[in-house]
Parts: C-alpha cells; sequence; structure tokens
C-alpha cells in the first residue's frame, strides 16, 4: 500500500529555492517609511526585523534600486554601498535569532515625485500620470506626468534591478523579491491602462510582459533563481493600472509565467482578494513552483484561521501575513498556542519613530 502524504501544517517547515523556512508563515511586504532621508536602515530598523524573526521568512518593505525610483518619502534604499552596509545589519540582526529575510526591490515607476525623489525624472512605460497625490516632504501633491522609457532606459533599468539584487546578497539577504505588484513599475508595464506603448515592449500580451521577463531573469542569472521571488498582484487596481479584463489578464501573466517557469524560482508570491479562486490557481500551475497568497486589504487583517484554511486546502505552500505581523512580533507563537493578539495601531503605520512599530507587546509581557 502506498504511504499518504501528510497534509502540511501552517507550522510545518517548506523550503523556497534555496532558503529553508522553519514554518509557513510569512512577513508581508510592508511599507513602514522609518529610513530617514538618506535610505540607510539605521537601529530602528534592525530592530524591528530582528523582533520578528520566528516566522519562516521576511520580506522586507519595497527598497528602491536606484535614487530616482524612490516612491516614498523614508523609503530605504539599496542603491548605494551605505544604504546596503545599512542592510547588512538588519539580516544579520534576523539570522542571530534564527531567521530568513529576502529584500525586496521596488521601482516606483511613475507612483513618485520630484519631491520624493530628490528632483530627479520620473519614468514609466507610457506618459500618462496617475490621477491622485502623493505625499512630499513639501506636503500632498498630484502625481506627475511621466516621460516614456526608452529602449535604452528600460535596459538601464533591467541593470539597476540585477545591481541591487547583487548588493543585497552580497550583504548577506537570504533571497530577493522582484516587486512586480501594486501598481508600481513593473505592474505598469503589464497594464494595458498604463502601457500604450507601440514598440515591443507594448501592445500585446507578450509584448507587454516582455519587461518584467528580462528583469527577472537578469536578476536570476546574476544571483541564482533558487533565492528569486517574484510577486505580482493581478486584477489590484492600484496606481490606475485598471487590469479589468480577466481574459486579458490570464493571457498576460500566463505568458509571463510560462517564460518564467524554466527558470526554476523559489517562488511566487500573489496579491488577491481569493487566493484560491480559479485565476490564482492557474497560475500557480502555470508557473510549476512555490506559491505565497495574500489577500492584502481585501478580506480584512489575516486571520489565524484563514492562514491555516488556504495551507490545509493546498491553496499555497506559505500565507503572506501584514497586519497581524505588525501589531504581534511573536505571532508564531500566538498561533500556534491560540494565544490572543495585539490590536495594530494603523495611525502610527508611517510614522518616523518607535511608537506603534518596535513597542507592541510580546507574550511574556502582555
Amino acid at each position: 500500500m502506498s504511504e499518504v502524504s501528510p497534509i502540511p501544517s501552517l507550522f510545518s517547515p517548506v523550503s523556497l529555492g534555496k532558503i529553508e523556512l522553519a514554518n509557513r508563515i510569512v512577513m508581508a511586504p510592508l511599507t513602514r517609511v522609518r529610513a530617514g532621508s538618506s535610505g540607510i536602515p539605521g537601529d530602528l530598523m534592525v530592530e524591528y526585523y530582528r523582533q520578528r524573526a520566528s516566522v519562516g521568512m521576511i520580506i522586507t518593505e519595497g527598497t528602491y534600486p536606484d535614487h530616482a525610483s524612490q516612491g516614498y518619502v523614508g523609503e530605504p534604499g539599496i542603491a548605494t554601498d551605505e544604504q546596503a552596509a545599512g542592510w547588512r545589519r538588519v539580516f544579520e540582526a534576523v539570522h542571530a535569532e534564527g531567521g530568513r529575510i529576502v529584500l525586496q526591490i521596488m521601482h516606483a515607476g511613475r507612483g513618485t515625485h520630484p519631491d520624493i525623489n530628490g528632483g530627479r525624472r520620473i519614468l514609466a512605460p507610457s506618459a500618462i500620470a496617475i490621477d491622485n497625490k502623493t505625499f512630499t516632504e513639501k506636503g500632498e501633491q498630484p502625481y506627475p506626468v511621466p516621460e516614456a522609457m526608452t529602449t535604452a532606459e528600460i535596459h538601464a533599468a533591467v541593470e539597476d534591478f540585477v545591481t541591487a539584487a547583487r548588493r543585497a546578497i552580497e550583504a548577506g539577504a537570504d533571497g530577493v523579491e522582484i516587486h512586480g505588484a501594486n501598481g508600481y513599475l513593473l505592474q505598469e508595464f503589464l497594464s494595458p491602462a498604463a502601457n500604450q506603448r507601440t514598440d515591443g515592449y507594448g501592445g500585446s500580451p507578450q509584448n507587454r510582459a516582455r519587461f518584467v521577463v528580462e528583469v527577472v531573469t537578469a536578476v536570476a542569472e546574476a544571483v541564482g533563481a533558487d533565492r528569486v521571488g517574484l510577486r505580482i498582484s493581478p486584477e489590484v487596481d492600484l496606481g490606475d493600472v485598471f487590469e479589468t479584463d480577466r481574459d486579458d489578464v490570464l493571457a498576460t501573466y500566463g505568458t509571463l509565467l510560462d517564460q518564467l517557469r524554466p527558470l526554476g524560482l523559489a517562488y511566487l508570491s500573489v496579491l488577491h482578494a481569493e487566493p484560491g479562486g480559479d485565476l490564482v490557481q492557474e497560475l500557480r500551475r502555470r508557473f510549476d513552483g512555490k506559491l505565497i497568497v495574500n489577500n492584502g486589504p481585501f478580506g480584512g487583517q489575516t486571520t489565524r484561521e484563514q492562514a491555516l484554511q488556504l495551507i490545509e486546502a493546498d491553496h499555497a505552500d506559505a500565507v503572506a501575513v501584514g497586519r497581524a505581523l505588525i501589531a504581534n512580533p511573536d505571532l508564531v507563537a500566538r498561533w500556534q498556542g491560540g494565544h490572543p493578539e495585539n490590536e495594530p495601531r494603523p495611525e502610527l503605520f508611517y510614522g518616523p519613530g518607535a511608537e506603534g512599530y518596535t513597542d507592541y507587546p510580546f507574550l511574556e509581557a502582555a
């Protein structure tokens, strides 16, 4: 008689490429803007990530690969040796606690402003502005109309991702995640609303996927595919990407994953309202690798029961958790023991200091 494989538990180990996770709870990438004007992670960020090292894997907040791509005031970068040295301290602190951590590389594309990125040019697939405002050092301002990237600028952006990935791995990261979601540069190329190019990077689903394929492939070649993950958010219409045609979404993301499948990436992370639904599960099949899911803001704060169900129903190999981990640095212990949780304080998510960042109580102090 053949043995029946046990159903994986949320608290059982899993391997994502070369990254060995002690459990299947992953810290979602969470913008916290505590890096100051230098973009260098300091003591506060070191402590914040150290506190949360008991999760299977930490995915850092979005980190800019070059200064022009910075999307937020206070966002950390990996564009300089000084920023990489700051991240090295973070990685060492997490590893000292037995944790795993990957750095998310994020190019904001048109989702920034000259008063955020130091007066540098704003680049995007097409010269189409986001119809909204962003917070800058001079207060709220409308998003500017970006410049459509030339082919040479597209190739330069690919190299910026590669350089950032190398810096992160050399600084001690267990891997890197390419941010292809949430309306930033890579998703802008994927979206027919943001990408209205007529060259080889626009038009058909295959052309719109081309830039993302080139970025991920180049990074995988530089640092090893088994240390590289990709985050996508199909149908999540942040930053005016407006992916409203399910057939086009499936064609675009399907051809993207068909081309990435042979690389053998560490994982695919998908943000979607229905992680167990037909679209996400079809993309999982096309990717044919480990899947992390996250329903983000759509279903409220991720609960223990939701996370358990996603793993036990085999909808994913791991679950990315956001707000519950902001408020509960020892969330794994709380979920394992069925203990009460701290409530997050959203009004402090984006503040400059320790309050609402590193001062949430642990179980033994509660």
